[in-house]
């Protein structure tokens, strides 16, 4: 007997714009705002669907994935425990080692220029970590 998947016939998104779109509620608009502001702070990001078509920005590494959920979209840092906050923007995810989150609520707004701020430490934070591996290797 065929196992039926309750999806079946439904395309996947092809990019984060396809994701975007398809949340025709605030959770898209607040999504489709972050992803503005991270282009804007890095013209050099790639952009790619993972891990079941998560939203993740990468620039020599991941800079954050955005996923939404039925009351929250959330932006997390891969390295979000490193990075300098005074604004503070991270509100989840804030007992690890490594990651770092934003959840952002209906009706919340994210200061852009503190996030800005957060993606520009990201990737000088990846870019160094790569610099650092090359000079190992040699």
């Amino acid at each position: 007997m065929k196992e039926t998947n309750a999806d079946e016939g439904q395309s996947e998104p092809k990019d984060i714009g396809a994701v975007i779109a398809a949340l025709a509620d605030w959770r898209g608009k607040t999504l489709g705002r972050m992803r503005k502001l991270i282009k804007e702070t890095d013209p050099e990001v790639q952009e790619e669907l993972k891990w079941r078509g998560t939203p993740t920005w990468s620039h020599e590494g991941i800079i954050c994935t955005g996923e939404s959920y039925k009351s929250v979209v959330k932006l997390t840092f891969a390295k979000g425990a490193l990075l300098d906050d005074p604004a503070p923007l991270f509100n989840s995810s804030l007992e690890g080692n490594a990651r770092r989150a934003i959840d952002i609520h209906e009706g919340e707004e994210v200061d852009g220029p503190a996030f800005k701020s957060l993606v520009r430490q990201a990737v000088a934070l990846n870019i160094a970590g790569k610099t650092k591996a090359a000079k190992k290797a040699k």
